[in-house]
């Protein structure tokens, strides 16, 4: 976990690197959602806005937060580069369980986690295999991978099936995830995996995220690797593409089918 006051926030080379990767990601997957910088601290840098939105009122098992779940940072994290401590992900315990910030026994106290094991969406036995952070971070900051300022942990990327055809075609050993979509980050960050997750209920309501989209979390030292493998990735696929458009010439368009039937 990176030091917040051993950060060099005014962009080293390896920060400038990131920031190119992210132009080149969003240029290969034709991502319509620019990829976002996830960055675990073990202190609170100053340098970096809080987003400065209020805690929520406590529930009777005093969960706070300034979002529903972490998984909202993600969306916000788009447009602005913000920090956020452990107590702003408070309302949610799952999430707050895959990061680090609680531990699962006191999850298992809390009214949230207790309602979705009442519902049969998951079981305590399940939680129980879930990846998360061991250590608790002092600090999450999150922000658009294009304008980071510091070496990320774990980069995430929303994809759409087509992106997520290039994606695996680059990277066929991908793990695939289901709920939480959450721990894919822990996933990434500590056993170094690329991780695609197929969302779960909790995050897509919560965040508003497509029903067309799916996320995908990347080690930051994969991140090159995969840029690499990506290029190799496209050219074939353009020469596939290529081939099955002249092929396709020699039969009637889809059209001229229905207009004979």
């Amino acid at each position: 976990m990176v030091s917040g006051s051993d950060m060099d926030v005014g962009g080293n080379g390896s920060a400038s690197a990131f920031r190119q990767s992210g132009v080149q990601l969003t240029e290969l997957l034709g991502l319509s959602v620019p990829p976002i910088a996830i960055t675990f601290l073990d202190t609170v840098p100053t340098s970096i806005p809080q987003l400065g939105l209020p805690m929520c009122e406590p529930t009777s098992d005093l969960r706070q937060g300034i979002v529903p779940a972490g998984c909202v940072f993600w969306t916000i994290a788009t447009g602005k580069t913000f920090v956020t401590t452990p107590e702003e992900h408070g309302n949610c315990s799952v999430g707050s369980v895959t990061h680090g910030l609680i531990s699962l026994e006191a999850a298992a106290q809390k009214a949230d986690v207790q309602a979705v094991c009442e519902a049969g969406w998951v079981t305590m036995e399940a939680m129980q295999q879930i990846t998360a952070i061991p250590s608790r971070p002092s600090a999450i900051v999150y922000g658009p991978l294009a304008e980071t300022q510091i070496e990320p942990s774990v980069i995430l990327l929303r994809l759409n099936g087509k992106q997520q055809m290039l994606l695996h075609d680059a990277w066929p050993g991908i793990r695939l995830e289901g709920k939480p979509q959450c721990h894919i980050i822990a996933i990434a960050k500590e056993l170094d995996q690329i991780a695609l997750s197929v969302g779960c209920m909790l995050s897509r309501v919560r965040t508003g995220m497509s029903n067309n989209e799916v996320t995908c979390a990347v080690p930051a030292g994969k991140v090159q690797v995969l840029i690499q493998r990506l290029h190799s990735a496209q050219g074939a696929d353009f020469a596939v593409a290529r081939y099955a458009a002249e092929d396709a010439k020699r039969f009637p368009s889809a059209s001229d089918r229905m207009r004979r039937h």
